[in-house]
């Protein structure tokens, strides 16, 4: 057994939830994914509900790493560099056909309400990309992108809680618009 046989079934396990619910996920179809033999989840994981906070960490680090990759870019400015985020996320969400969504933001309306564990753990990680994408906006307000009386940890936040409404919107519509409204909103009113 070793980390990267783990790493392999909550990867594995992260593209099944986010296709198809962490409840319409059973652990057969986990290990099969994985390719490892069925007594290895227990050796891991205590629980699947241990597994699932994990896998919210898995996740939470691939955020933070997308805005990181984006932040440490210095070809871009400030603002351009939250443009790459979104616009990364809706050529991602495109090539999906527009399913799928948020895998934070559907754990959140699946599973925040079941577990206080879970529930503890979605807010970190949305708190973690609300904090990256503050840091961004501080970079520009001290070039003077963005008013300097904007609260940007506020402005984060509200970024963060907009972007999974227009996700959820996208789901049902199925098509590209309520991301492109967001960010027309985001960067030509918000942002101004």
């Amino acid at each position: 057994m070793s980390e990267d046989t783990k790493q392999r079934i909550i990867e594995a396990g992260a593209e099944l939830v986010h296709r198809q619910g962490f409840n319409n996920t059973g652990l057969k179809d986990i290990l099969r994914a994985a390719g490892v033999p069925k007594g290895s989840f227990y050796f891991y994981f205590d629980s699947k509900k241990a597994f699932g906070i994990e896998m919210v960490n898995y996740f939470g680090m691939m955020f933070r790493g997308i805005i990181d990759g984006a932040r440490n870019d210095p070809s871009l400015t400030p603002l351009e560099q939250l443009r790459k985020i979104f616009d990364g996320f809706a050529a991602h969400f495109a090539a999906h056909g527009y399913t799928r969504g948020c895998p934070v933001g559907n754990l959140a309306q699946e599973m925040s309400d079941l577990s206080e564990p879970f529930r503890i753990r979605l807010i970190q990680a949305l708190d973690g990309m609300a904090s990256g994408l503050a840091a961004i906006l501080d970079k520009a307000k001290a070039r003077g992108e963005i008013p300097a009386d904007m609260d940007t940890r506020e402005t984060a936040i509200f970024m963060v809680e907009a972007w999974h409404g227009a996700i959820i919107r996208m789901k049902v519509t199925k098509d590209g618009e309520p991301l492109a409204l967001f960010t027309r909103f985001i960067f030509d009113k918000i942002l101004k």
